[in-house]
């Protein structure tokens, strides 16, 4: 595996107006590797999102996707150098169909179309003529994810993929990012099931009060499971 990170993230600082919420984060992930960021709610995981695709401009430290600095470009110029989004809350368009919410995303001749969203969540196909408001929130997950694929991105960004979500329904998008993840396509996944996280990722983050306070991989987080989870969980 190359020592070039996909996305590296360094000494990241954002902030709402004067209200500062990242104070130095430190993340990176590899071509291939699945990393999870972890951390209490209002710790700062969604605004290093919104960072990364330029959603909030950073107002110190870098962040690089293949080698390419990412500050300052618009939203759109983010998504057509390789990343796809999962954004927290779903936010498909209630009122179009199944099949243009993923059409209106589809983009590159990557291996992602159509009929390959619908294979890998043939449920979509059954409600294909369905607007995005007669679905429920597993399916709506399920579209959400598929339009993101359809972008054909090099890094995958999950943003609380499961959250609220029937348990058989997590269920099913975990085997889906386990399928992605063995496909070798490179996921930042942001959840709070640490247990879930821990078998399917290889590195982890974990941030407090808008700041890197560990990382390690699955064998490091096997054996600091019970600190970890303290810091989630206080």
């Amino acid at each position: 595996m190359t020592t070039v990170p996909l996305l590296a993230i360094e000494g990241l600082c954002a902030a709402y107006g004067e209200a500062q919420v990242l104070f130095g984060v430190d993340l990176s992930v590899m071509p291939g590797e699945a990393v999870s960021l972890m951390g209490r709610n209002g710790m700062g995981k969604s605004t290093t999102i919104k960072a990364v695709m330029g959603m909030l401009p950073a107002t110190a430290g870098s962040i690089r996707f293949a080698g390419e600095a990412l500050a300052g470009q618009r939203i759109y110029r983010v998504a057509q150098r390789g990343i796809g989004l999962v954004p927290e809350g779903r936010q498909i368009f209630s009122t179009l169909s199944v099949r243009e919410n993923l059409v209106a995303t589809a983009r590159g001749n990557g291996p992602w179309n159509v009929d390959a969203v619908y294979a890998l969540f043939p449920r979509l196909s059954e409600r294909e003529h369905h607007l995005g408001s007669q679905l429920s929130g597993g399916e709506q997950q399920m579209l959400a994810i598929g339009r993101a694929l359809l972008t054909n991105p090099r890094l995958l960004i999950l943003d609380e993929a499961t959250e609220g979500l029937a348990p058989l329904i997590r269920a099913e998008i975990w085997a889906t990012v386990r399928r992605l993840r063995e496909a070798q396509l490179a996921i930042l996944i942001v959840d709070k099931n640490l247990r879930a996280l821990s078998e399917l990722c290889d590195r982890h983050v974990v941030l407090e009060r808008g700041r890197t306070v560990w990382q390690g991989n699955s064998t490091d987080l096997q054996a600091e499971f019970e600190t970890v989870s303290s810091t989630l969980s206080v």
